[in-house]
């Protein structure tokens, strides 16, 4: 318990941040539905939050190294903020795209230096725990935030400044704290290449997990609109997605521990295939068959960053898994930049399914990368435990380090 009240401004920082950046994609999406965005405006939004994710995730440790933990968070909330409150003073589709990189940055120097800060207080034998809340509480605020959009209306300014608020909201438990700033780590290199070396099947498991995500969190509400879900059901069905990821990390966990990875990529491709076309088949059945088929989704969709990464770290050392954690992420943030314009393009010329077999196409061909992959070498026999990923910043490598130990 006391562990717990010792990170509370950290986590309670971690929930404030979510409800901000992460209700901002779906009420963008709507709201560009509402001043008459095409499809591909509203997928370019998307992309550029995840430009300023990556910019962000390089960016943020070396601003951490210049100024410190504390200083390096109220520069990101700014940025954060100002993007979004930007948003009341135009309707430009391209303004918007601009506000968007902002909002991306935040999120990805905030977590920076979350992750940062909470890596430098654990011990060894407190960094289980530590690790365990800090995942709940990202997780569970995440799901809270795709629900936040059901209060908010779209394209009214109250909506913009509510969010803004909470954004600098997320200022006061970090900055308040009493806790002695701590010494501040190298910024991890960033070396792609170590990823490709160690697996190229983890690799495209990242970018089509990337593909997955992205896209639907960035998309997901035009997909909702076409298919004749209210503004309140959008929220549902977005947070029926993040409750099936939820759902899938310990059943996939014990499956990835249990059995060679790759074929767990490959099982949970064939499962996101099917439940691609069973929620393109559910399109017209109605409000329970789109919640039913978006938890599938999202139970053989979610797990695939953390499987990959998982078979990565099984071909490193030690000293490689804080910057192959970064590589990943670094893959992981290219795939998501494309994947939002690329799956609303397709919808305005093709109609809503076209989202979802664009992401069916994605892993169709991990499917067939990874039967490839198998004939090449053998998975080791001496593997890291599975640990769920998040996928917010380049150091959280250093965080879930000794969670990776081999078994």
């Amino acid at each position: 318990m006391r562990l717990i009240i010792s990170f509370t401004a950290l986590f309670l920082s971690v929930i404030l941040l979510q409800l901000a950046t992460g209700g901002v994609g779906p009420l963008d999406a709507l709201s560009g539905l509402t001043l008459g965005f095409s499809k591909a405006q509203i997928g370019l939004l998307g992309s550029a939050h995840f430009l300023g994710f990556f910019i962000g995730c390089w960016w943020a440790p070396r601003l951490m190294g210049n100024v410190g933990h504390s200083r390096a968070f109220a520069v990101c909330t700014a940025l954060g903020a100002m993007g979004l409150i930007g948003h009341t003073l135009t309707d430009n589709p391209y303004a918007w795209a601009g506000l968007r990189i902002a909002s991306g940055l935040c999120v990805a120097g905030c977590y920076t230096v979350i992750e940062a800060w909470l890596n430098s207080k654990v011990t060894n034998e407190t960094r289980g725990r530590a690790t365990g809340t800090y995942r709940i509480v990202d997780m569970g605020s995440s799901l809270a935030a795709q629900l936040v959009i059901s209060v908010l209306e779209p394209a009214y300014y109250v909506s913009y400044n509510l969010l803004a608020i909470l954004c600098c909201a997320a200022l006061l438990p970090l900055t308040l704290s009493k806790a002695s700033q701590p010494e501040t780590p190298k910024a991890p290199r960033l070396r792609p290449k170590l990823a490709w070396r160690c697996s190229p099947l983890a690799v495209a498991g990242v970018i089509v997990a990337a593909l997955s995500s992205a896209s639907f969190r960035m998309v997901g509400p035009v997909y909702g609109q076409e298919v004749g879900l209210a503004i309140d059901q959008i929220a549902f069905f977005l947070a029926a997605f993040v409750l099936g990821g939820a759902l899938a990390q310990y059943p996939m966990g014990w499956l990835a521990d249990k059995y060679d990875r790759r074929w767990v990529l490959i099982w949970l491709s064939v499962a996101a295939v099917i439940s691609c076309g069973l929620t393109m088949a559910a399109s017209g059945a109605g409000t329970v068959g789109v919640m039913i088929t978006a938890t599938l989704f999202g139970f053989t969709t979610f797990p695939i960053f953390s499987v990959s990464a998982a078979h990565a770290n099984d071909f490193a050392t030690s000293e490689q898994r804080i910057e192959l954690s970064a590589a990943l992420m670094f893959f992981y943030a290219l795939g998501a930049i494309a994947s939002p314009y690329v799956s609303s393009a397709l919808i305005d010329s093709f109609g809503p399914p076209a989202l979802f077999a664009y992401v069916a196409c994605g892993h169709v061909l991990l499917i067939a990368f990874g039967l490839s992959r198998m004939k090449v070498r053998p998975t080791p026999e001496e593997r890291t435990n599975y640990v769920y990923a998040p996928r917010t910043s380049f150091v959280i490598g250093r965080l879930l380090k000794r969670s990776r130990e081999r078994r």
